[in-house]
């Protein structure tokens, strides 16, 4: 018998705002409570209350407005909060992240320890891609991945490989989409990009010790990113 899967963290509490909605607690129409009272009276910190308004936002159930508030838009939306709930795309964003943090430190000081130089000029050429997306105005999604798959390629094992390489499969879902349209843009670009040189460079010297600490700054502060409050009067 198959056990069945535990809901994820920013699910439960999307339930129990789609929960209130339905209860007329919240009409159609009205304002959410601020951002600091919903997460106090919910018991459940700010980044995983922004995951789980998101996911009521992709669904329809509410509207998140820039510089006035969170406004509920549809008690009964055609989507299905709970469908595909286990699903690796389904992901929450900042359990990627997290899960980033433990396995791609690891990954990047494996890789300063046994990349070849093809792999290191396959990591330039990567950056590079980056850098062009960002100076065209765009996302620099596609170089983001390559870096890293590059990283983790160069690790030398295959399982690594292959669970980076997940974690960037999540990534193409809604949540993670919508999060970037609040959360990335050009300045958070250069960070990134100037992050990802000095990973580059630690592997490139077979730093272990440094590629490592570069790794693990960038994924934290990847991660401060998209949990960065947004810019509402009721934040």
């Amino acid at each position: 018998m198959k056990l069945a899967e535990p809901q994820r963290l920013y699910r439960r509490i999307a339930e129990r705002i789609r929960g209130g909605v339905l209860r007329g607690e919240w009409p159609v129409g009205t304002r959410l409570p601020p951002e600091r009272d919903l997460s106090l009276a919910l018991g459940v910190s700010r980044p995983s209350l922004r995951e789980a308004l998101i996911a009521l936002e992709v669904e329809g159930i509410v509207e998140v407005r820039t510089g006035s508030g969170v406004y509920v838009r549809a008690a009964h939306p055609a989507g299905n909060l709970s469908a595909s709930a286990n699903s690796d795309v389904d992901w929450g964003p900042l359990e990627v992240m997290r899960a980033r943090q433990v396995i791609e430190v690891e990954v990047a000081a494996m890789a300063a320890a046994y990349a070849r130089k093809s792999e290191i000029a396959l990591m330039h050429e990567s950056l590079q891609m980056m850098r062009e997306e960002a100076a065209n105005g765009e996302v620099p999604r596609h170089g983001d991945e390559a870096f890293h798959l590059a990283v983790a390629r160069a690790c030398g094992n295959d399982v690594l490989f292959d669970m980076v390489q997940r974690t960037w499969m999540a990534r193409d879902g809604a949540l993670f989409e919508r999060l970037g349209d609040y959360f990335e843009n050009p300045p958070a670009w250069k960070k990134a990009i100037d992050e990802h040189e000095v990973v580059l460079r630690a592997i490139e010297v077979h730093d272990v010790s440094g590629a490592r600490r570069a790794m693990q700054t960038h994924l934290r502060n990847a991660t401060k990113r998209y949990s960065a409050s947004w810019k509402l009067s009721t934040a």
